[in-house]
Order: structure tokens, then sequence, then C-alpha cells
């Protein structure tokens, strides 16, 4: 059905496929930060329960290397806190691209349903 469709509409159909592909991995990279935001909220909760005294270790590449836990607090909260606008950056974005996708959509049935641009849209 592509074959028989106006250069325009062929446009419009080839943008709608790239926003998916846009969508889909915007939503990938946000499942992936909230996973992360979620784990590393986790270990910030976990160091309530841990003695001060207690010896710590921190992950570096394939090596765990000693630390104190006053900087393990802080690199987990300035963790947590990248990941929240992370997160709330990929949301906005995602909202977007939605926002896209549906205008791009709109206009691709108004040019297929043979109503005028602009206008409302033909019936079926």
């Amino acid at each position: 059905m592509q074959g028989n469709l106006p250069p325009e509409a062929q446009e419009k159909l080839e943008e709608l496929q790239d926003l998916q592909e846009t969508a889909q991995q915007v939503a990938a990279q946000k499942q992936q930060a909230e996973t992360n935001l979620q784990e590393s909220r986790t270990a910030l909760d976990e160091l309530e329960d841990v003695d001060e005294d207690t010896t710590m270790y921190r992950e570096v590449g394939e090596l765990l290397v000693k630390t104190g836990f006053d900087e393990a607090k802080d690199d987990l909260e300035e963790k947590v806190s990248s990941l929240e606008v992370r997160v709330e950056t990929l949301e906005k974005q995602e909202e977007r691209v939605q926002e896209q996708f549906e205008d791009l959509q709109s206009e691709l049935q108004q040019m297929l349903g043979g109503g005028p641009a602009g206008g409302p849209g033909a019936g079926a």
C-alpha cells in the first residue's frame, strides 16, 4: 500500500516510523535510569543501618576499592540526584516525542482521509 501513497504522505509515514523508534529508545533509556535510581536509593537506604566504622568498598571497574562511609554516602546521594534529573529529562523528552507523534499521525490521517490540511478531517 505504501507504493500508492502520495509523496507527502509517504514522507509523513517515514517520519512517524522514525518517531516511533525514537520513542522506543527514550522509553528504554528511561527504564534503565529508573532501575539505576531505584538501586541507588535502596543502597542509600541500607547505609542508614550501617555503622559508620564499617569497612566500605566501592566498585571501580572490575575492582573493589576501600572507601570511607561518608564518601560512599556522598557518592550515592550525588548519584541519586543525578539519576532523578536524568529520569525527569527523559520523561519530558518522552512527552515531546509522543506529542510530535500524535500531531504527525493527525496530519497523515488528514492527508489520507482527503480532508483539507489544517481543517477538520473528512469522514471515513
